[in-house]
């Protein structure tokens, strides 16, 4: 009687592990939501303000470190980084994709001063406090300004700040040079503020669109679907500057003609992956590396999937 019960269990817990694996993989299938991690002002933006994509869930982030964060955790399928955050995510060893990036945006992010700070060059930083967000696509900026200008971060007094942390550091003069991207970029400048350079020369500053490995395989119907919305509606607001800013001001909570400066400089096409895109982030990898700045090197061409390029074309 006892082996008779115990066999019993046995079976139903088979059949509660059967179901709920059938569950997880409609979960991961065809049938499944897309969830979209975006940032404010990125290209995945106006898709939203259009509301060009019904049925996607959005979740927004404020920089591309904790956007990554969110595949880790497994709580978004696609999301939109800057150049550096899929280095420190392969670092840390977060499973993803890189299905997509766009032209080179190297004035959409720079390095802020005070006028009044008599800061005239990068070299003047030396022993200053600047500011800057870890992980993200200005920490390539300051490693490149470091080269160009024969410094080392032992140079500087580094603060590692969140956008939200450091602009009012900045604004009170606890630090001396913000190094920021846009929309944050255009909403610092201002009377009493200098750009003391931009990433003209230096680096890319593309967008790339980072996608979970289960979204690759489970809901590539989804993804491809929404990469040609995306590509679409980027194409409209190029075409559409005006329209463009007075549909994502609302949506970022930002003056139009703030907006509109940021977007004359930082709204770019999309453009396919090919294999120099993946040279240029092995290129920034190894940097990284090199500078102890990542714990080991890694290969990130192995992250490039150009299995999605047509959604682009």
């Amino acid at each position: 009687m006892r082996t008779h019960r115990l066999l019993r269990m046995i079976a139903v817990a088979l059949l509660l592990g059967a179901t709920a694996a059938a569950c997880g993989d409609d979960a991961a299938g065809d049938g499944g939501t897309l969830r979209v991690g975006y940032q404010r002002f990125g290209g995945l933006s106006l898709v939203k303000a259009r509301d060009a994509a019904p049925g996607v869930t959005w979740s927004l982030f404020e920089s591309g470190p904790a956007l990554t964060e969110a595949l880790k955790a497994g709580s978004i399928d696609l999301g939109q980084t800057g150049e550096a955050p899929p280095i420190f995510a392969a670092a840390g060893r977060i499973p993803f994709k890189i299905i997509g990036t766009s032209a080179e945006v190297p004035q959409g992010e720079a390095v802020l001063v005070k006028e009044a700070s008599g800061i005239r060059s990068f070299a003047d930083l030396r022993g200053k406090r600047v500011a800057l967000n870890k992980g993200s696509n200005v920490h390539w900026l300051l490693v490149k300004l470091l080269e160009r200008h024969g410094m080392t971060l032992a140079d500087l007094d580094v603060r590692y700040l969140k956008p939200a942390e450091a602009r009012p550091a900045f604004d009170s003069d606890q630090v001396d040079a913000w190094i920021i991207w846009d929309p944050y970029f255009a909403l610092a400048e201002g009377p009493g503020v200098t750009v003391l350079t931009d990433a003209t020369g230096l680096a890319s500053n593309r967008e790339y669109l980072l996608a979970a490995p289960g979204a690759v395989d489970g809901k590539r119907a989804e993804l491809e679907r929404f990469l040609r919305t995306y590509r679409e509606v980027t194409d409209w607001g190029i075409a559409n500057p005006g329209e463009r800013a007075a549909v994502l001001a609302p949506e970022l909570k930002i003056d139009l003609p703030v907006t509109e400066r940021a977007l004359a400089r930082s709204a770019k096409p999309l453009a396919p992956l090919t294999p120099a895109v993946g040279d240029e982030l092995q290129t920034i990898a190894d940097g990284f590396s090199e500078l102890e700045l990542i714990p080991e090197r890694i290969d990130i061409r192995s992250y490039v999937d150009d299995s999605f390029t047509v959604a682009f074309q």
